[in-house]
This record gives structure tokens, C-alpha cells and sequence, in this order.
């Protein structure tokens, strides 16, 4: 039998299918990462230093996994066994529709599946994640995107092969209209008007945001005021009517009591 690690929902010695630690735990309960590398070319991305790739080589493009699929069936075995049953999110250190072959993003969703897990992807790669969009489960599954600006000028800056923000909320909308559950991430927050415009523009087709702030960026974070930023968003979150999740970095400055919950529930209800 399977041990579960003390989280309660990773279970020991897997490694494909983990529950992520720090900032990225935030987020989702477990995760796997198919590929290394990834070909975004986010200015701002740490993950080569958590990965210690050279920076040439991670931006180059996203290459499968060595004996990734072996490893998750493995893994995904393990977890049917245990009765684990929670979304595993693509992906922390890649991105599951990267500019390269995707294939491989829809054989895990369907391994994941086909073991009585749910699963959520986080993209900048737009309407790319159409191609899989009949994968998803409007009562199990979630798709979500990161948006740092509705400005395509400002998004080549920062992150020049990735899709265009009009492009990521195409695809928004198109899972929505599929019935599956959609979310946004808001971080790295690279300007805090552009952040606020995302929600206000995004918010009738969004079920939940998650809001962070530029974490190794030094200058945005040292001359932001990220009180002032929380509060505003907050306001905006309530005036809209929006579920939304403050993130750590941020806790800090909002009113004492504040309803917020790490995990909700990231599906719709099933009909």
C-alpha cells in the first residue's frame, strides 16, 4: 500500500506526481511537469535557476521529459491506488502548450484520466490549448492562463514567444463556453493598472483569480506599492462579484479577518 507523504495528498517516493512546495504550492495540490525547457522566453522567469538549465538552452524550447511516461503511469498507478482523486497542474517549470509539439500534454491529461484524476493546466500559449480542449471535464477539470497586460506591445517585452494576451483570452472564452472551469493568474504583477484592467476586462468569463505580486524583479518590486495595489484589487474583486485568491506575499496587507482561502474548488458541479 501506498504511503501518503504527511500532506495528505502526495504520496511518498513519487516524483512525477508531487505536491509543490513554496509559492508554486499556492496554486494547486500536485502538479507534473512533461517537458524541460520551455521556449516562452519569459523575461522574468526563475525557473531555469530552479532547474539549473543555462538560460540559452530552457528558452531554446520545451523537450519531453527522459522516461516521463513510464514515470507517470507509474505514479498515477500509485495515486488510483490510494483513492487520490485531486487536479494535478500543468505545469510549474514548462508550459503544457509551448511553442514546440504538444503531444505529449495530451497523452498525461489522458493517463491522468484514465487513473481517476482530475487535472487543471496553467498556459501562455492560447488558443495552442484548443487542441485539447474536448479532454477536459466540466465537473473535474480547469483551465487557466497567466496575464500580465491586454497589451500586446507590453507582452512581447516581457514574454516574446508566448501567445498574445488577445489570443489567451480567446482561449478563456472558449473553455468557458465548453462549461469548463477558468482561472486567471495574476503574477508576476508587472504593473499594477494593466493588472486591474485584465480583471475588468476578463471577469464575465473567469471564475476565479489568484493574485501575486514581482517576486525577482527588483525595481517593480521595490517601487510598487503593493498595499495599495491589494486594496484596490480587492475593491474590484468585491465590486465584480469575483472568487479570487490572495497569495502569500501579499496577506500582508489585507483587512484584519479577511476571508481567504487557499484551496477552493476549481470545477463546476456536475449537471
Amino acid at each position: 500500500m501506498a504511503e501518503i507523504n504527511p500532506d495528505g495528498v502526495s504520496i511518498k517516493g513519487c516524483s512525477i506526481i508531487y505536491a509543490p512546495k513554496g509559492q508554486a504550492g499556492e496554486y494547486a495540490p500536485l502538479a507534473t511537469n512533461p517537458y524541460r525547457g520551455c521556449g516562452h522566453g519569459c523575461a522574468y522567469c526563475y525557473v531555469p535557476l530552479v532547474t539549473k538549465q543555462p538560460r540559452p538552452e530552457f528558452d531554446a524550447g520545451a523537450v519531453n521529459r527522459q522516461d516521463f511516461l513510464k514515470r507517470l503511469y507509474s505514479d498515477a498507478a500509485k495515486y488510483q491506488a490510494a483513492g487520490i482523486t485531486e487536479q494535478v497542474m500543468l505545469s510549474f517549470t514548462t508550459d503544457p502548450y509551448h511553442p514546440g509539439s504538444t503531444s505529449l500534454t495530451r497523452t498525461t491529461l489522458e493517463v491522468l484520466r484514465a487513473h481517476g484524476m482530475a487535472f487543471c493546466t496553467l498556459t501562455k500559449g492560447g488558443s495552442r490549448a484548443l487542441v485539447d480542449v474536448m479532454a477536459f471535464r466540466p465537473d473535474r477539470d480547469a483551465f487557466a492562463s497567466t496575464l500580465t497586460s491586454l497589451d500586446e506591445q507590453f507582452s512581447r517585452k516581457w514574454e516574446r514567444n508566448a501567445a498574445d494576451p488577445a489570443d489567451r483570452i480567446a482561449a478563456l472564452k472558449a473553455f468557458h463556453d465548453r462549461g469548463i472551469f477558468t482561472w486567471v493568474s495574476l503574477e508576476p504583477t508587472l504593473d499594477v493598472e494593466a493588472s486591474l484592467a485584465i480583471v475588468e476586462a476578463t471577469h464575465e468569463f473567469v471564475d476565479l483569480y489568484k493574485v501575486g505580486r514581482a517576486n525577482y524583479l527588483k525595481e517593480i518590486t521595490r517601487t510598487t506599492d503593493w498595499r495599495d495595489y491589494t486594496l484596490r484589487m480587492v475593491d474590484t474583486m468585491h465590486r465584480l462579484g469575483k472568487r479570487h485568491y490572495i497569495k502569500r506575499d501579499l496577506q500582508e496587507y489585507l483587512p484584519g479577518g479577511y476571508p481567504n482561502p487557499l484551496r477552493v474548488t476549481q470545477h463546476h458541479r456536475a449537471i
